[in-house]
Protein backbone atom coordinates (compact mmCIF):
# COMPACT_ATOMS: atom_id res chain seq x y z
CA UNK A 1 0.00 0.00 0.00
CA UNK A 2 1.11 3.94 -0.64
CA UNK A 3 0.56 6.32 1.54
CA UNK A 4 0.84 10.05 0.67
CA UNK A 5 2.54 12.62 2.42
CA UNK A 6 1.56 15.55 0.63
CA UNK A 7 -2.03 16.81 -0.09
CA UNK A 8 -0.67 18.19 -3.19
CA UNK A 9 -2.03 16.80 -6.19
CA UNK A 10 -0.11 13.58 -7.67
CA UNK A 11 0.14 15.74 -11.06
CA UNK A 12 2.77 18.98 -10.95
CA UNK A 13 3.57 20.94 -13.87
CA UNK A 14 7.20 21.02 -14.08
CA UNK A 15 8.25 24.24 -12.91
CA UNK A 16 11.18 25.83 -11.59
CA UNK A 17 11.98 24.47 -8.07
CA UNK A 18 10.54 26.75 -5.46
CA UNK A 19 13.08 29.63 -4.90
CA UNK A 20 14.43 29.97 -2.15
CA UNK A 21 16.16 33.03 -0.60
CA UNK A 22 18.51 35.21 -2.64
CA UNK A 23 18.46 32.68 -5.42
CA UNK A 24 18.66 34.68 -9.00
CA UNK A 25 17.97 32.86 -12.14
CA UNK A 26 20.57 33.42 -15.12
CA UNK A 27 19.68 32.51 -19.09
CA UNK A 28 22.08 31.06 -21.03
CA UNK A 29 23.11 28.31 -23.73
CA UNK A 30 24.75 25.02 -22.79
CA UNK A 31 28.41 23.94 -22.79
CA UNK A 32 27.73 20.67 -22.88
CA UNK A 33 27.17 19.36 -26.40
CA UNK A 34 26.80 21.32 -29.47
CA UNK A 35 22.64 21.09 -29.20
CA UNK A 36 23.26 24.74 -27.71
CA UNK A 37 19.91 24.35 -25.49
CA UNK A 38 18.69 27.00 -23.57
CA UNK A 39 19.37 26.74 -20.07
CA UNK A 40 18.32 28.46 -16.14
CA UNK A 41 21.00 28.81 -14.21
CA UNK A 42 19.72 28.98 -10.36
CA UNK A 43 22.21 31.03 -8.09
CA UNK A 44 22.65 31.27 -4.86
CA UNK A 45 24.63 34.04 -2.90
CA UNK A 46 27.52 31.58 -1.11
CA UNK A 47 30.72 33.31 1.01
CA UNK A 48 32.70 33.81 -2.27
CA UNK A 49 29.76 35.16 -4.20
CA UNK A 50 27.26 33.75 -6.32
CA UNK A 51 26.94 29.25 -6.63
CA UNK A 52 25.50 27.68 -8.97
CA UNK A 53 22.51 25.19 -7.21
CA UNK A 54 20.69 23.84 -9.98
CA UNK A 55 20.44 23.61 -13.70
CA UNK A 56 17.53 23.49 -15.78
CA UNK A 57 15.82 23.70 -19.43
CA UNK A 58 14.87 27.11 -20.25
CA UNK A 59 10.80 26.55 -21.58
CA UNK A 60 11.25 30.29 -23.58
CA UNK A 61 14.12 29.26 -25.93
CA UNK A 62 13.25 27.96 -29.25
CA UNK A 63 15.70 25.12 -29.57
CA UNK A 64 14.73 23.22 -26.78
CA UNK A 65 11.47 24.48 -25.64
CA UNK A 66 12.82 23.91 -21.08
CA UNK A 67 13.64 19.97 -22.24
CA UNK A 68 17.55 19.20 -20.68
CA UNK A 69 18.79 15.84 -20.54
CA UNK A 70 21.04 14.45 -18.09
CA UNK A 71 24.50 15.63 -19.39
CA UNK A 72 23.11 19.07 -19.63
CA UNK A 73 22.02 18.95 -16.17
CA UNK A 74 25.09 17.79 -14.69
CA UNK A 75 26.99 20.68 -16.26
CA UNK A 76 27.03 22.04 -12.47
CA UNK A 77 29.80 19.72 -12.34
CA UNK A 78 31.93 22.32 -14.36
CA UNK A 79 31.87 24.65 -11.33
CA UNK A 80 31.40 22.13 -8.68
CA UNK A 81 33.74 18.97 -9.49
CA UNK A 82 35.92 17.65 -6.52
CA UNK A 83 38.32 16.83 -9.82
CA UNK A 84 38.09 19.87 -11.18
CA UNK A 85 41.50 22.40 -11.37
CA UNK A 86 41.59 25.59 -10.00
CA UNK A 87 45.08 26.21 -10.21
CA UNK A 88 48.02 25.87 -13.04
CA UNK A 89 49.88 23.07 -11.86
CA UNK A 90 53.52 22.58 -12.64
CA UNK A 91 56.01 19.28 -12.72
CA UNK A 92 58.02 19.32 -10.57
CA UNK A 93 61.69 19.95 -10.89
CA UNK A 94 63.73 16.77 -11.20
CA UNK A 95 60.24 14.78 -11.92
CA UNK A 96 59.85 12.41 -14.96
CA UNK A 97 57.05 12.94 -17.64
CA UNK A 98 55.01 10.34 -16.52
CA UNK A 99 55.12 10.04 -12.62
CA UNK A 100 52.27 12.92 -12.23
CA UNK A 101 54.35 14.79 -9.49
CA UNK A 102 52.82 18.16 -9.77
CA UNK A 103 52.69 21.54 -7.93
CA UNK A 104 50.30 24.20 -8.47
CA UNK A 105 51.48 27.64 -9.37
CA UNK A 106 50.30 30.61 -9.55
CA UNK A 107 48.72 32.25 -12.73
CA UNK A 108 51.00 34.77 -12.77
CA UNK A 109 53.96 32.59 -13.17
CA UNK A 110 52.21 30.35 -16.01
CA UNK A 111 51.35 33.19 -17.68
CA UNK A 112 55.17 34.17 -17.69
CA UNK A 113 56.32 30.88 -18.12
CA UNK A 114 53.89 30.50 -21.63
CA UNK A 115 54.58 33.84 -22.93
CA UNK A 116 58.63 34.08 -22.34
CA UNK A 117 58.26 30.72 -24.51
CA UNK A 118 55.47 31.52 -26.94
CA UNK A 119 57.19 34.47 -27.78
CA UNK A 120 60.93 33.00 -28.34
CA UNK A 121 58.99 30.42 -30.74
CA UNK A 122 56.94 33.13 -32.45
CA UNK A 123 60.17 34.77 -33.09
CA UNK A 124 62.05 31.80 -34.63
CA UNK A 125 60.13 29.47 -36.28
CA UNK A 126 56.38 29.78 -35.31
CA UNK A 127 55.36 26.30 -36.67
CA UNK A 128 56.99 24.93 -33.66
CA UNK A 129 53.78 25.89 -31.44
CA UNK A 130 50.78 23.42 -32.15
CA UNK A 131 47.58 24.50 -30.83
CA UNK A 132 44.46 22.09 -30.53
CA UNK A 133 41.01 22.70 -29.33
CA UNK A 134 38.41 20.46 -28.62
CA UNK A 135 34.30 21.26 -28.76
CA UNK A 136 34.92 25.25 -27.66
CA UNK A 137 31.89 26.63 -29.91
CA UNK A 138 34.49 29.65 -30.16
CA UNK A 139 36.93 28.33 -32.57
CA UNK A 140 36.61 31.40 -34.28
CA UNK A 141 38.52 33.27 -31.85
CA UNK A 142 40.86 29.88 -31.39
CA UNK A 143 41.60 29.80 -34.63
CA UNK A 144 42.23 33.88 -34.82
CA UNK A 145 44.94 33.22 -32.41
CA UNK A 146 46.84 30.60 -34.38
CA UNK A 147 46.48 32.88 -37.51
CA UNK A 148 47.83 35.56 -35.81
CA UNK A 149 50.49 33.83 -33.96
CA UNK A 150 51.86 32.29 -37.30
CA UNK A 151 51.33 28.63 -36.92
CA UNK A 152 49.48 26.91 -39.72
CA UNK A 153 49.20 23.61 -36.57
CA UNK A 154 45.92 24.31 -35.48
CA UNK A 155 42.90 21.65 -35.71
CA UNK A 156 39.65 21.33 -33.83
CA UNK A 157 37.40 18.94 -32.45
CA UNK A 158 35.96 18.21 -35.63
CA UNK A 159 39.09 16.19 -37.53
CA UNK A 160 37.80 13.30 -34.96
CA UNK A 161 34.04 13.77 -35.20
CA UNK A 162 31.59 14.44 -37.55
CA UNK A 163 33.95 16.50 -39.51
CA UNK A 164 33.12 13.84 -42.16
CA UNK A 165 29.62 14.76 -42.38
CA UNK A 166 29.80 18.02 -42.27
CA UNK A 167 32.65 18.28 -45.62
CA UNK A 168 30.97 15.50 -47.23
CA UNK A 169 27.59 17.06 -47.64
CA UNK A 170 28.76 20.24 -48.22
CA UNK A 171 31.28 19.26 -50.96
CA UNK A 172 27.88 17.86 -52.16
CA UNK A 173 25.57 20.19 -51.55
CA UNK A 174 26.51 22.93 -50.15
CA UNK A 175 24.68 22.08 -46.32
CA UNK A 176 24.94 19.24 -43.62
CA UNK A 177 23.05 18.14 -40.65
CA UNK A 178 22.93 19.74 -37.45
CA UNK A 179 24.14 23.08 -36.96
CA UNK A 180 23.66 23.19 -41.16
CA UNK A 181 20.22 21.64 -41.66
CA UNK A 182 18.22 19.11 -40.76
CA UNK A 183 14.74 17.54 -41.23
CA UNK A 184 11.57 18.49 -41.57
CA UNK A 185 9.76 16.78 -39.28
CA UNK A 186 6.78 18.66 -39.28
CA UNK A 187 5.73 17.42 -42.79
CA UNK A 188 7.57 14.53 -43.28
CA UNK A 189 5.82 10.93 -43.38
CA UNK A 190 8.59 8.85 -43.43
CA UNK A 191 11.78 9.56 -41.04
CA UNK A 192 14.66 7.78 -41.48
CA UNK A 193 17.81 8.00 -38.76
CA UNK A 194 21.15 6.34 -39.85
CA UNK A 195 23.90 6.03 -37.82
CA UNK A 196 22.63 8.32 -34.92
CA UNK A 197 23.51 8.55 -31.43
CA UNK A 198 21.79 9.37 -28.67
CA UNK A 199 23.64 12.51 -27.51
CA UNK A 200 23.59 14.07 -30.98
CA UNK A 201 20.95 17.21 -31.45
CA UNK A 202 19.84 14.76 -28.43
CA UNK A 203 16.55 17.35 -26.85
CA UNK A 204 15.44 19.22 -30.66
CA UNK A 205 15.57 15.90 -31.67
CA UNK A 206 14.17 14.49 -28.88
CA UNK A 207 11.24 16.63 -29.36
CA UNK A 208 10.48 16.97 -32.76
CA UNK A 209 9.96 12.61 -32.87
CA UNK A 210 8.01 13.02 -29.79
CA UNK A 211 5.73 15.07 -31.98
CA UNK A 212 6.23 13.49 -35.71
CA UNK A 213 5.00 9.77 -33.94
CA UNK A 214 2.21 11.22 -32.36
CA UNK A 215 1.23 12.74 -35.53
CA UNK A 216 1.21 9.86 -37.00
CA UNK A 217 4.50 9.08 -38.84
CA UNK A 218 6.73 6.00 -39.52
CA UNK A 219 10.25 6.04 -38.22
CA UNK A 220 12.82 3.85 -39.16
CA UNK A 221 15.98 3.67 -37.33
CA UNK A 222 19.29 2.14 -38.73
CA UNK A 223 21.99 1.40 -36.14
CA UNK A 224 24.36 -1.55 -35.07
CA UNK A 225 22.24 -1.38 -31.64
CA UNK A 226 19.07 -0.82 -30.48
CA UNK A 227 19.11 1.94 -28.18
CA UNK A 228 18.02 5.59 -27.37
CA UNK A 229 16.12 6.56 -30.82
CA UNK A 230 16.59 3.03 -32.19
CA UNK A 231 14.27 1.87 -28.85
CA UNK A 232 11.81 3.87 -30.05
CA UNK A 233 11.43 3.71 -33.62
CA UNK A 234 8.70 2.22 -35.38
CA UNK A 235 11.01 -0.16 -37.03
CA UNK A 236 15.07 -1.12 -36.32
CA UNK A 237 17.21 -2.39 -39.03
CA UNK A 238 20.52 -3.78 -37.64
CA UNK A 239 23.77 -3.09 -39.67
CA UNK A 240 27.25 -4.02 -39.24
CA UNK A 241 29.17 -0.99 -38.43
CA UNK A 242 31.11 0.99 -41.08
CA UNK A 243 28.74 -0.77 -43.98
CA UNK A 244 26.24 2.01 -44.54
CA UNK A 245 27.99 2.96 -47.96
CA UNK A 246 27.22 -0.65 -48.63
CA UNK A 247 23.66 -0.19 -47.93
CA UNK A 248 22.99 3.53 -49.43
CA UNK A 249 24.69 2.32 -53.09
CA UNK A 250 22.62 -0.71 -52.90
CA UNK A 251 19.51 2.03 -52.14
CA UNK A 252 20.29 3.74 -55.38
CA UNK A 253 21.03 1.00 -57.54
CA UNK A 254 17.25 0.07 -56.88
CA UNK A 255 15.72 3.31 -57.03
CA UNK A 256 17.86 4.15 -60.84
CA UNK A 257 16.32 0.41 -61.75
CA UNK A 258 12.87 1.28 -61.23
CA UNK A 259 13.30 4.87 -62.15
CA UNK A 260 11.66 5.96 -58.88
CA UNK A 261 13.24 9.42 -59.29
CA UNK A 262 12.27 13.06 -59.17
CA UNK A 263 13.61 13.86 -62.60
CA UNK A 264 12.25 17.43 -62.94
CA UNK A 265 14.48 18.08 -59.53
CA UNK A 266 17.92 16.52 -60.99
CA UNK A 267 17.03 18.38 -64.18
CA UNK A 268 17.03 21.72 -62.87
CA UNK A 269 19.11 21.53 -59.45
CA UNK A 270 21.39 19.30 -59.84
CA UNK A 271 24.81 18.61 -62.00
CA UNK A 272 23.13 15.04 -63.05
CA UNK A 273 22.59 16.24 -66.79
CA UNK A 274 25.93 17.72 -67.14
CA UNK A 275 28.24 16.42 -69.85
CA UNK A 276 31.31 14.13 -68.33
CA UNK A 277 34.50 13.56 -70.43
CA UNK A 278 35.33 9.95 -70.87
CA UNK A 279 38.25 10.55 -73.03
CA UNK A 280 41.61 9.40 -71.12
CA UNK A 281 43.56 12.78 -70.56
CA UNK A 282 43.98 15.57 -68.66
CA UNK A 283 40.50 16.18 -68.80
CA UNK A 284 38.87 12.26 -68.00
CA UNK A 285 35.96 12.80 -65.32
CA UNK A 286 35.76 16.08 -65.47
CA UNK A 287 33.04 18.33 -66.60
CA UNK A 288 33.26 19.31 -70.22
CA UNK A 289 33.22 23.05 -71.12
CA UNK A 290 31.98 24.53 -74.07
CA UNK A 291 35.14 25.22 -76.18
CA UNK A 292 33.92 28.73 -77.82
CA UNK A 293 34.08 31.12 -75.06
CA UNK A 294 32.04 33.48 -77.18
CA UNK A 295 29.13 31.53 -76.72
CA UNK A 296 28.81 32.05 -72.97
CA UNK A 297 29.80 33.98 -70.17
CA UNK A 298 32.66 36.09 -70.77
CA UNK A 299 35.99 34.20 -69.67
CA UNK A 300 38.15 31.27 -71.37
CA UNK A 301 35.58 29.00 -71.83
CA UNK A 302 36.23 27.23 -68.77
CA UNK A 303 33.56 29.34 -66.39
CA UNK A 304 31.81 26.74 -64.55
CA UNK A 305 28.50 28.66 -65.93
CA UNK A 306 29.55 27.27 -69.20
CA UNK A 307 28.94 23.09 -68.84
CA UNK A 308 27.13 21.06 -71.03
CA UNK A 309 24.27 19.25 -71.65
CA UNK A 310 22.42 17.58 -74.06
CA UNK A 311 19.36 18.49 -74.93
CA UNK A 312 16.78 15.49 -76.24
CA UNK A 313 14.22 17.96 -77.64
CA UNK A 314 16.81 19.63 -80.14
CA UNK A 315 19.22 16.86 -80.08
CA UNK A 316 21.72 19.37 -79.81
CA UNK A 317 24.31 20.28 -76.58
CA UNK A 318 23.75 22.98 -75.23
CA UNK A 319 25.25 25.09 -72.72
CA UNK A 320 23.94 24.45 -68.91
CA UNK A 321 23.17 27.55 -68.47
CA UNK A 322 21.05 29.32 -69.19
CA UNK A 323 19.90 27.37 -72.28
CA UNK A 324 20.09 24.09 -70.61
CA UNK A 325 17.40 25.22 -68.07
CA UNK A 326 15.29 27.01 -70.49
CA UNK A 327 11.74 26.17 -71.22
CA UNK A 328 10.89 23.78 -73.95
CA UNK A 329 14.87 22.08 -72.87
CA UNK A 330 14.81 18.71 -71.86
CA UNK A 331 18.52 17.81 -70.77
CA UNK A 332 19.22 13.71 -70.82
CA UNK A 333 20.24 12.34 -67.79
CA UNK A 334 21.52 8.65 -69.47
CA UNK A 335 23.62 8.38 -72.62
CA UNK A 336 26.61 8.77 -74.13
CA UNK A 337 27.63 11.78 -76.62
CA UNK A 338 30.36 12.76 -78.63
CA UNK A 339 30.88 16.46 -78.92
CA UNK A 340 31.84 18.33 -81.91
CA UNK A 341 35.50 17.85 -81.33
CA UNK A 342 35.45 14.06 -81.26
CA UNK A 343 35.34 14.33 -77.32
CA UNK A 344 33.08 11.49 -75.63
CA UNK A 345 31.24 12.61 -72.89
CA UNK A 346 27.85 10.94 -70.87
CA UNK A 347 25.74 12.91 -68.71
CA UNK A 348 26.71 12.36 -64.71
CA UNK A 349 23.54 10.85 -63.39
CA UNK A 350 24.66 7.79 -66.51
CA UNK A 351 28.33 7.71 -64.55
CA UNK A 352 26.02 7.18 -61.34
CA UNK A 353 24.26 4.65 -62.77
CA UNK A 354 27.03 2.76 -63.99
CA UNK A 355 28.16 3.06 -60.81
CA UNK A 356 25.78 0.99 -58.95
CA UNK A 357 24.71 -1.27 -61.54
CA UNK A 358 26.70 -3.83 -59.68
CA UNK A 359 25.62 -2.72 -55.98
CA UNK A 360 22.80 -5.10 -55.54
CA UNK A 361 20.73 -5.50 -53.06
CA UNK A 362 22.02 -9.04 -52.71
CA UNK A 363 25.38 -7.57 -53.13
CA UNK A 364 25.07 -5.25 -49.77
CA UNK A 365 23.11 -8.00 -47.28
CA UNK A 366 26.45 -9.99 -47.31
CA UNK A 367 28.40 -6.84 -46.43
CA UNK A 368 25.51 -5.51 -44.29
CA UNK A 369 23.99 -8.04 -42.94
CA UNK A 370 20.19 -6.80 -43.88
CA UNK A 371 18.67 -8.97 -46.27
CA UNK A 372 18.16 -8.68 -49.73
CA UNK A 373 14.44 -7.96 -49.58
CA UNK A 374 14.63 -5.50 -47.02
CA UNK A 375 16.51 -3.23 -48.89
CA UNK A 376 14.47 -3.91 -51.84
CA UNK A 377 11.31 -3.23 -49.77
CA UNK A 378 13.18 0.00 -48.11
CA UNK A 379 13.91 1.80 -51.54
CA UNK A 380 10.29 1.06 -52.18
CA UNK A 381 9.14 2.45 -49.02
CA UNK A 382 11.61 5.54 -49.59
CA UNK A 383 10.42 5.86 -52.98
CA UNK A 384 6.86 5.90 -52.42
CA UNK A 385 6.95 8.30 -49.23
CA UNK A 386 9.00 11.14 -51.17
CA UNK A 387 7.24 10.83 -54.37
CA UNK A 388 3.93 8.98 -53.74
CA UNK A 389 2.65 11.18 -51.23
CA UNK A 390 4.33 14.23 -52.32
CA UNK A 391 2.12 17.39 -52.14
CA UNK A 392 2.34 20.84 -52.89
CA UNK A 393 2.40 23.80 -49.87
CA UNK A 394 0.24 27.17 -52.15
CA UNK A 395 3.88 29.33 -51.47
CA UNK A 396 5.50 30.87 -54.70
CA UNK A 397 8.84 30.85 -54.85
CA UNK A 398 11.65 32.78 -57.13
CA UNK A 399 14.81 30.32 -57.88
CA UNK A 400 18.13 30.86 -58.62
CA UNK A 401 17.55 31.90 -62.40
CA UNK A 402 14.93 33.96 -61.77
CA UNK A 403 11.84 31.71 -62.62
CA UNK A 404 9.15 31.93 -60.91
CA UNK A 405 7.57 28.82 -59.15
CA UNK A 406 4.29 29.29 -57.98
CA UNK A 407 3.99 26.37 -55.59
CA UNK A 408 6.15 24.53 -53.26
CA UNK A 409 6.80 20.88 -53.84
CA UNK A 410 6.81 19.12 -50.57
CA UNK A 411 8.85 15.49 -50.51
CA UNK A 412 7.83 13.78 -46.93
CA UNK A 413 10.47 11.87 -46.65
CA UNK A 414 13.08 13.24 -44.28
CA UNK A 415 16.40 11.66 -43.20
CA UNK A 416 19.18 12.31 -40.54
CA UNK A 417 22.66 10.66 -39.76
CA UNK A 418 25.48 11.63 -37.79
CA UNK A 419 28.77 10.39 -36.57
CA UNK A 420 27.74 6.61 -36.84
CA UNK A 421 27.41 7.18 -40.25
CA UNK A 422 30.70 9.42 -41.16
CA UNK A 423 33.52 8.32 -38.37
CA UNK A 424 34.97 5.72 -40.41
CA UNK A 425 37.82 5.48 -43.43
CA UNK A 426 34.83 5.76 -45.89
CA UNK A 427 32.86 8.24 -44.08
CA UNK A 428 33.14 10.83 -46.10
CA UNK A 429 31.94 8.74 -49.34
CA UNK A 430 29.11 7.10 -47.26
CA UNK A 431 28.32 10.71 -46.70
CA UNK A 432 28.23 11.29 -50.26
CA UNK A 433 26.09 8.57 -50.98
CA UNK A 434 23.40 9.40 -48.55
CA UNK A 435 23.53 13.35 -50.24
CA UNK A 436 23.20 11.30 -53.40
CA UNK A 437 20.45 9.44 -52.59
CA UNK A 438 18.53 12.35 -50.94
CA UNK A 439 19.09 14.39 -54.46
CA UNK A 440 17.18 11.71 -56.51
CA UNK A 441 14.49 11.69 -54.94
CA UNK A 442 14.79 15.29 -54.48
CA UNK A 443 14.32 15.99 -51.00
CA UNK A 444 16.89 18.75 -50.56
CA UNK A 445 15.45 21.98 -49.45
CA UNK A 446 12.16 20.31 -49.66
CA UNK A 447 8.96 20.66 -47.07
CA UNK A 448 8.91 17.12 -45.56
CA UNK A 449 12.73 16.42 -46.47
CA UNK A 450 16.06 18.35 -45.95
CA UNK A 451 16.57 21.66 -44.92
CA UNK A 452 19.28 24.02 -45.23
CA UNK A 453 19.46 26.32 -41.91
CA UNK A 454 20.43 30.06 -42.94
CA UNK A 455 22.98 30.73 -43.47
CA UNK A 456 23.38 27.46 -45.91
CA UNK A 457 23.90 26.63 -48.13
CA UNK A 458 27.28 27.55 -49.15
CA UNK A 459 29.24 27.57 -52.27
CA UNK A 460 30.26 24.26 -53.53
CA UNK A 461 33.13 24.50 -52.77
CA UNK A 462 32.47 26.82 -49.65
CA UNK A 463 34.89 30.15 -50.02
CA UNK A 464 36.95 29.23 -47.10
CA UNK A 465 40.32 28.59 -47.86
CA UNK A 466 42.96 27.28 -46.29
CA UNK A 467 46.27 28.60 -45.42
CA UNK A 468 48.47 26.73 -48.22
CA UNK A 469 51.59 29.35 -48.23
CA UNK A 470 55.06 27.68 -46.99
CA UNK A 471 56.57 31.00 -47.70
CA UNK A 472 54.47 32.84 -45.52
CA UNK A 473 55.31 30.97 -42.26
CA UNK A 474 57.54 34.01 -40.86
CA UNK A 475 58.86 34.81 -37.44
CA UNK A 476 56.89 37.41 -35.90
CA UNK A 477 54.34 37.33 -39.36
CA UNK A 478 50.77 36.62 -39.05
CA UNK A 479 49.38 33.95 -41.43
CA UNK A 480 47.85 35.32 -44.85
CA UNK A 481 44.84 32.74 -44.11
CA UNK A 482 43.37 31.05 -41.66
CA UNK A 483 44.65 27.38 -40.92
CA UNK A 484 41.71 25.77 -41.88
CA UNK A 485 39.31 25.73 -44.69
CA UNK A 486 38.17 23.63 -47.41
CA UNK A 487 40.31 22.96 -50.64
CA UNK A 488 38.94 23.39 -54.20
CA UNK A 489 41.63 22.27 -56.29
CA UNK A 490 45.05 20.67 -55.81
CA UNK A 491 46.28 24.01 -56.30
CA UNK A 492 45.30 24.90 -52.61
CA UNK A 493 46.52 21.90 -50.62
CA UNK A 494 48.56 22.84 -47.45
CA UNK A 495 52.06 21.09 -49.29
CA UNK A 496 55.82 22.36 -50.31
CA UNK A 497 56.90 22.75 -53.70
CA UNK A 498 58.45 18.98 -53.14
CA UNK A 499 54.76 17.25 -51.85
CA UNK A 500 55.35 17.03 -48.40
CA UNK A 501 53.11 18.54 -45.64
CA UNK A 502 53.12 21.94 -44.11
CA UNK A 503 51.31 21.11 -41.54
CA UNK A 504 52.37 18.44 -38.30
CA UNK A 505 48.99 16.18 -38.85
CA UNK A 506 49.00 16.29 -42.39
CA UNK A 507 46.17 18.23 -42.77
CA UNK A 508 45.65 19.38 -46.78
CA UNK A 509 48.14 16.72 -47.95
CA UNK A 510 47.96 14.50 -50.14
CA UNK A 511 47.72 12.22 -47.87
CA UNK A 512 44.02 14.29 -45.93
CA UNK A 513 43.49 16.67 -48.75
CA UNK A 514 40.03 17.28 -47.64
CA UNK A 515 40.40 17.47 -43.75
CA UNK A 516 38.20 20.06 -43.33
CA UNK A 517 39.20 20.90 -39.03
CA UNK A 518 42.46 19.14 -38.92
CA UNK A 519 43.50 15.54 -37.71
CA UNK A 520 44.32 16.30 -34.26
CA UNK A 521 44.83 12.78 -33.54
CA UNK A 522 47.73 12.48 -35.90
CA UNK A 523 49.71 14.59 -33.93
CA UNK A 524 51.70 12.48 -30.93
CA UNK A 525 52.78 10.23 -33.46
CA UNK A 526 53.96 12.35 -36.31
CA UNK A 527 56.11 14.89 -33.60
CA UNK A 528 57.35 12.28 -32.09
CA UNK A 529 58.79 10.61 -35.42
CA UNK A 530 59.24 13.96 -36.38
CA UNK A 531 57.15 13.57 -39.05
CA UNK A 532 57.56 16.50 -41.33
CA UNK A 533 59.28 17.85 -38.00
CA UNK A 534 59.34 17.91 -34.90
CA UNK A 535 57.17 20.80 -33.03
CA UNK A 536 58.51 22.20 -29.31
CA UNK A 537 55.28 23.38 -28.06
CA UNK A 538 51.78 21.18 -27.89
CA UNK A 539 48.65 23.59 -25.99
CA UNK A 540 45.60 22.27 -25.97
CA UNK A 541 42.37 23.65 -25.06
CA UNK A 542 39.49 21.92 -24.21
CA UNK A 543 41.07 18.59 -25.36
CA UNK A 544 42.52 15.39 -24.21
CA UNK A 545 44.97 14.29 -26.84
CA UNK A 546 45.74 10.90 -24.76
CA UNK A 547 42.05 10.13 -24.98
CA UNK A 548 41.68 11.54 -28.42
CA UNK A 549 44.70 9.56 -29.96
CA UNK A 550 43.55 5.78 -29.02
CA UNK A 551 45.43 4.94 -32.34
CA UNK A 552 48.93 5.89 -30.48
CA UNK A 553 50.42 3.11 -27.89
CA UNK A 554 51.62 4.30 -24.12
CA UNK A 555 55.19 3.71 -25.67
CA UNK A 556 54.85 6.81 -27.94
CA UNK A 557 56.14 9.82 -25.74
CA UNK A 558 54.71 13.39 -26.30
CA UNK A 559 56.06 16.57 -26.78
CA UNK A 560 55.85 19.64 -24.15
CA UNK A 561 52.23 20.05 -23.85
CA UNK A 562 50.10 22.84 -21.75
CA UNK A 563 46.75 22.10 -21.53
CA UNK A 564 43.95 25.00 -20.98
CA UNK A 565 41.39 22.67 -19.48
CA UNK A 566 41.18 24.20 -15.68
Amino acid sequence: MFKFLSSEPLHQPLDAPTPVDETTIKCTTCYMCACRCGIRVHLREGEDGPEVRYIDGNPNHPLNQGVICAKGASGIMKQKSPARLTQPLLRKAGSERGASEFKAISWERAYDILTTRLAHIRATDPKKFALFTGRDQMQALTGLFARQFGTPNYAAHGGFCSVNMAAGMIYSIGGSFWEFGGPDLERAKVFVMIGTAEDHHSNPMKIAISKFKRDGGRFISINPVRTGYSAIADEWIPIKPGTDGALLMALLHELIRTDTLDHAFLKRFTNAPQLVVLDAGAREGLFAFDPNPEKGPPGDGRNPHNKLVFDKASGQVLNAYPEGIADGCDPALDGHYTLADGTRVAPAFQLLRERVATCTPEWAAAITGIAAERIVALAQEMGHAALKQAFELPIAWTDAWGKLHPTTQARPLAFHAMRGLAAHSNGFQTVRALAVLMSVLGTIDAPGGFRHKAPYPRHIVPNYRAFNSPEMIQPNTPLNAAPLGFPANPDELAINPDGSPIRIDHAFSWEHPLSAHGLMHNVITNATRGDPYRIDTLMMFMANMAWNSTMNTMAIPTPRIWSATM
